[in-house]
């Protein structure tokens, strides 16, 4: 049986790869891939000569059972994302629960995702928090905003800047505009920023300054004491 590694890779700064993901991926018989371009790139940056096969979201499902039996054969296989850790809203999950079914070794490599650095960097407390990724885009996305009305833990979410005003509004619509979040975007790139403030006051900054790039919005959740009455 072969390994299948599970490789974190920068979202911003390419310092933020580690020395063993570098190796893992010049050892691998085989690199799986969201995007080829895009970490054609990276593995040139790292010097590393290796086949690289598209895995993504659209073809997993077809591609998957071939790569399990790869596996079985005895290769090792890594796989990487376009940034951060494969299967926090990117492919991964269904190969790694694959392969585990199958009796593969499965393990994932410590490094690079946005969502703990905002986090942390938000100010809001993260000893116990919770993870919701994408907003649904249409249907069923007011009533997911309402599910989380109740929520007392620092919820975090993954928002494209073309959808960010309208979250905030929604956000604010729905759990109150005086509601404290933290948007940050870029995050580990040149131009890295955190906005902190009421849903009201950052959605009104974001609605004069274009919002660009990678985005995690950190919201504070409901006061305890506001839950009880």
């Amino acid at each position: 049986m072969g390994i299948l590694y599970i490789v974190p890779t920068p979202v911003g700064n390419m310092e933020d790869m580690t020395l063993r993901a570098i190796r893992v991926l010049k050892e691998a018989d085989m690199v799986l891939a969201e995007d080829t371009r895009t970490s054609g790139i990276l593995l040139k940056h790292f010097e590393i000569k290796n086949h690289l096969m598209s895995h993504h979201k659209f073809n997993e499902h077809g591609t998957t059972a071939g790569i399990v039996e790869r596996l079985k054969a005895g290769q090792t296989i890594a796989l990487i994302s376009d940034a951060g850790t494969p299967g926090i809203s990117d492919p991964g999950f269904f190969l790694a629960r694959e392969a585990i079914a199958a009796g593969i070794t499965v393990q994932c490599l410590p490094g690079p995702t946005a969502c703990i650095p905002a986090i942390v960097a938000s100010g809001m407390p993260c000893d116990r928090f919770c993870f919701e990724g994408f907003l649904p885009q249409k249907k069923g996305r007011k009533t997911f905003i309402e599910g989380l009305i109740g929520e007392s833990r620092t919820m975090v979410f993954y928002e494209s800047p073309y959808r960010l005003v309208k979250t905030l509004t929604q956000l604010a619509e729905v759990l109150g505009g005086d509601r404290q979040v933290a948007v940050c975007r870029e995050i580990s790139k040149l131009h890295e920023e955190t906005r902190r403030g009421t849903l009201d006051e950052v959605a009104e900054y974001f609605k004069t300054t274009e919002p660009r790039g990678e985005i995690v919005i950190v919201l504070a959740g409901c006061s305890t004491k506001k839950n009880k009455q």
